[in-house]
């Protein structure tokens, strides 16, 4: 079929050597055929190669359209694989098993902790403290207004001090007295002097001795108030019975400090609330029914509410030898074995008696 085209083809072309030798020009209507047989042929040409590119592009299109199962696979084996190098990750950190037995709740108390004061009625002058301070034991943490006890302690001084001038004027006087006394006597004993002269010499030494003793004894009782004066002083200022750590300020500069009294309005009855934080530990209530459970020492487990994660290693310290009649609990004592900054007194705790 190829050698009849060719054959066609041939037929069709112009010979321009023939035209030329003829010296004629080519005809118009064969010029035509020529240009559409030729366009005819040219569109069958880029049929053929079309349907050629049509065969072609088929398996190239499967090709393609098998590609996304073998990504696919690529991705779920990316997916496996990441998942198994996530979980040697956890197992690195194995959970410790929680400790089995008798559980209960409680709060955490301490078992040193008081509302500071003063022993006397005053203003407060001054406060030294605030909240969360750290004090050590004897620290100042206030002063009351000592204005008029410091004038009383002049007043006595004062005292003392004309005590001490009688004592010596009385002191001379009776040294005096007995040296009369005693002349009288020698002058009585070789009849010089009568013997009226010698008892009044005698009765006159007898009343400075005795006006010496109690000038004496004004001396030391004054000596005994200016003492006491001066502790009336000290106890104008506000000390730090033990240390801790400032949990409540109670009070302000200008109240009255009046341990006797309810508080209320201006009147305080303490300057601050300290806690012993190194004596912190947990009450619980446990239903009586389940006492014989708990033993003095045995290991406990105490967890806060604040901090779920945080597991303390504790003990019983003490079973209170009581029970609540309206409960039926009887509480037990936990004490810490761990010291640390984030229990607080009042915390909310969850312990369990290790068996």
């Amino acid at each position: 079929m190829n050698d009849d085209r060719r054959d066609k083809l041939r037929s069709l072309s112009i010979d321009r050597d023939d035209d030329e030798r003829r010296g004629g020009g080519v005809s118009p209507v064969v010029l035509l055929s020529a240009m559409l047989v030729s366009a005819a042929i040219a569109a069958g040409a880029v049929w053929f190669v079309m349907q050629g590119d049509t065969g072609n592009a088929a398996p190239q299109q499967q090709t393609q359209t098998s590609t996304p199962p073998a990504s696919t696979g690529q991705a779920s084996t990316q997916t496996t694989a990441t998942a198994s190098g996530t979980a040697p990750a956890a197992t690195t950190t194995p959970r410790v098993p929680r400790a089995s037995g008798l559980v209960a709740s409680g709060y955490v108390t301490a078992r040193r902790q008081a509302t500071v004061s003063a022993e006397i009625t005053g203003r407060i002058a001054e406060v030294l403290v605030e909240e969360g301070a750290q004090v050590e034991a004897g620290e100042v943490l206030a002063r009351l207004d000592d204005t008029r006890a410091n004038l009383d302690l002049e007043l006595i001084d004062s005292q003392i001090a004309a005590a001490e001038a009688r004592v010596r004027s009385l002191e001379f006087q009776a040294r005096e007295a007995r040296t009369v006394t005693n002349r009288a006597s020698s002058l009585f004993e070789r009849e010089i002097a009568s013997e009226a002269a010698l008892t009044a010499a005698q009765a006159q030494q007898s009343s400075l001795e005795a006006q010496l003793r109690a000038a004496r004894a004004e001396l030391d009782s004054a000596r005994v108030r200016r003492t006491s004066q001066v502790d009336l002083i000290a106890r104008h200022v506000v000390r730090a019975p033990f240390a801790g750590v400032v949990i409540a300020k109670n009070a302000q500069v200008g109240e009255i400090l009046f341990p006797g009294s309810a508080g209320g309005g201006f009147t305080r009855t303490g300057v601050a609330t300290l806690v012993d934080m190194a004596s912190l530990e947990i009450e619980v209530d446990v239903n009586e029914g389940q006492i014989q459970r708990v033993t003095p020492g045995q290991r406990v487990e105490a967890v806060l509410d604040a901090y779920p994660d945080w597991r303390i290693p504790a003990r019983v310290e003490a079973i209170i030898p009581t029970a609540d009649r309206s409960r039926a609990t009887i509480q037990v004592r936990v004490a810490l074995d761990e010291r640390d900054a984030r229990v607080l007194p009042d915390m909310a705790a969850r312990v369990t008696f290790i068996e």
